[in-house]
């Protein structure tokens, strides 16, 4: 379906979208800084190549949008039900984000980067995230169940609990220090 409303290169800043309807379309190559999409319907979207820049999402629903090599640096993505998105090229990295109480169940997002992000309480149920990166982020309450974590680096993650016995870790790397969180079913001491 081609869409009547299509963006390229265009930048879009301080729009607080929860009073100004966002246009349905494409957007390509554009920016978004310090816009406010919190608890919007942004459905049926197409973003390609977009970065979004001190923006909040939280709450936002995100049904069939379409986020195609899409950076979010220093956003606020409390509450999102990323599940609902368009998985077809769905790429997405993550910087200095919150990410709070988000939900990534049943997506394929190898080679994701979660870079100093805060991810407590998010559900990764039966998600790929192969090759994936949670540099210096902090997985507190995180769920991983049935995860594909192959070749995960969690070197520099913080408060990081997975169960070895229902997630695949083939390959992934742990420090030493967050490696215990692997043994906390357990319920033994170390040290």
């Amino acid at each position: 379906m081609m869409s009547d409303n299509y963006f390229e290169n265009e930048s879009f800043q301080k729009i607080n979208f929860t009073k100004t309807n966002i246009q349905k379309g494409e957007y390509d190559h554009c920016t978004f800084k310090e816009c406010d999409f919190s608890e919007i319907h942004a459905s049926n979207i197409q973003f390609i190549e977009c970065k979004f820049i001190d923006c909040n999402f939280s709450n936002t629903i995100v049904k069939n949008t379409a986020f195609k090599d899409v950076d979010f640096l220093n956003c606020k993505l409390l509450g999102v039900k990323f599940y609902e998105v368009d998985s077809f090229l769905l790429k997405m990295n993550f910087e200095n984000c919150q990410l709070s109480f988000s939900s990534f169940q049943d997506l394929k997002i190898p080679n994701t980067l979660f870079e100093n992000c805060i991810l407590e309480e998010v559900f990764f149920g039966f998600t790929d995230l192969t090759r994936s990166n949670f540099a210096n982020s902090d997985l507190k309450n995180a769920i991983f169940e049935n995860t594909n974590l192959e070749k995960v680096d969690f070197r520099t993650a913080k408060n990081l609990k997975i169960d070895p016995d229902i997630n695949r870790l083939k390959g992934a790397q742990f420090s030493i220090e967050n490696a215990i969180g692997l043994l906390d079913k357990y319920k033994i001491t170390i040290g």
